[in-house]
């Protein structure tokens, strides 16, 4: 998996992003303790579309949201929603 390759992670306390190497959706699960369901890997640009087409409220917009993420040294982030909050 190379490092553009992302997974969407739900869990009960939001929607993350993660850019770590996951090889399974088990271990994907592993490192979130509040697990529900997860996407992936895409790439950037398949996160992006999902993002936008899914949640048209996010803030910033999902490109915004994507491009810092794979721009910082960070694993991971919480996926953030007009209204400020990080659940779906």
């Amino acid at each position: 998996m190379s490092r553009r390759d992302m997974h969407i992670v739900y869990t009960e306390d939001g929607v993350h992003l993660s850019v770590a190497p996951h090889s399974s959706w088990q271990e994907v699960q592993a490192a979130y303790p509040k697990y529900k369901a997860s996407l992936g890997p895409w790439s950037g640009a398949e996160v992006v579309e999902f993002l936008a087409d899914e949640y048209p409220d996010l803030v910033p917009s999902a490109a915004e949201q994507v491009r810092l993420l794979l721009a910082s040294q960070a694993q991971d982030c919480v996926v953030t929603f007009r209204d400020g909050s990080s659940a779906a």
